[in-house]
């Protein structure tokens, strides 16, 4: 079946170009989801306002993500978790602890799945963590891990 795709889709196509895929997959995983429409001759004569208006979209998007880059450069995420001696944790430091605080402290919704470290965060201190906003897009997140206080235990 040949479909017109809304949106970019791994391993099919980029968004506005017509594509051939099963039968099964545009009924069941794409047209569900809108990311693509059938390609009849209808919307075949219409591709060009999809694009168009793809296109908007896709230069929204870039916007909005390059505005949280911005954001996300310029503040710190602390985060307060059990410690041993010597600054080791217990345990470790994961992108969905961070995400959590991220929308806690300043109110930033981020995917904990756009969230990746270089390293595994288990030591106090300052950490570093890549956030992939966009495909074109990606920040670097400062981490500061502080013990918890005794008394909050």
């Amino acid at each position: 079946m040949k479909v017109i795709l809304l949106a970019d889709v791994e391993n099919v196509g980029a968004a506005g170009a017509v594509a051939s895929v099963a039968d099964g997959y545009a009924r069941n995983y794409l047209f569900p989801r809108t990311l693509a429409i059938p390609a009849n001759a209808g919307n075949l004569k219409n591709l060009e306002q999809h694009r168009s208006t793809i296109k908007r979209g896709q230069q929204s998007e870039l916007s909005n993500a390059s505005a949280v880059a911005e954001r996300l450069a310029e503040i710190t995420v602390t985060l307060k978790t059990k410690s041993g001696e010597a600054g080791r944790l217990y345990g470790s430091i994961t992108p969905a602890m961070v995400a959590e605080a991220l929308e806690a402290e300043h109110g930033l919704p981020i995917d904990r799945r756009a969230i990746s470290f270089p390293h595994a965060v288990r030591v106090l201190g300052t950490h570093e963590a890549t956030v992939h906003l966009h495909k074109e897009i990606e920040a670097t997140l400062r981490i500061e891990v502080a013990p918890e206080d005794a008394a909050e235990n």
